[in-house]
């Protein structure tokens, strides 16, 4: 990391990510061509899991290519007076899998508490109905770090 003042402790880049609203899954192809995606998440025993159709471009890239980064920003503000942001983010690097039975489904559940938390049994309904029609990965986190701008400063890099 080039700027290492703003490194934030990886326990807070962890924090960051579990409360994260989306991150960006970057994937690359089987030619080389980077692909970034926004997906809805959650974090369970310590890895990302997120769902999808049951084919597409995210998925041909991660059969070709397991390995993907993920990030995910925080709060922001515009500083426009010094030309900067306050922001924080974090960015990890991992292998993505296909989770399958239980372990699907608690993802799923785990999906639809993050983000549905007042619909729970409704959510559980939705699942049984559609889970043929998605299928939901799981990346290892390999490697974390964050970063963070929280104070005003004289420079006006970001």
């Amino acid at each position: 990391m080039r700027r290492k003042d703003r490194q934030i402790p990886e326990a807070e880049a962890r924090a960051l990510l579990e409360r994260g609203e989306y991150g960006v899954l970057s994937t690359v192809s089987a030619g080389g061509r980077p692909y970034g995606v926004p997906v809805s998440y959650c974090v369970m025993d310590g890895a990302i899991y997120f769902h999808c159709a049951v084919e597409g471009k995210k998925l041909a890239d991660i059969e070709e290519n397991p390995h993907v980064s993920f990030c995910v920003v925080g709060e922001t503000e515009l500083l426009p007076t010094e030309f900067a942001t306050r922001y924080e983010s974090c960015i990890l690097q991992g292998v993505a899998s296909e989770a399958w039975g239980e372990e699907k489904q608690r993802a799923l559940e785990g999906l639809v508490h993050k983000y549905s938390a007042d619909f729970v049994t409704e959510g559980r309904d939705y699942i049984e109905k559609q889970t043929a029609r998605a299928r939901v990965f799981r990346i290892s986190i390999e490697s974390i770090a964050g970063k963070a701008r929280r104070r005003g400063g004289s420079s006006g890099r970001a």
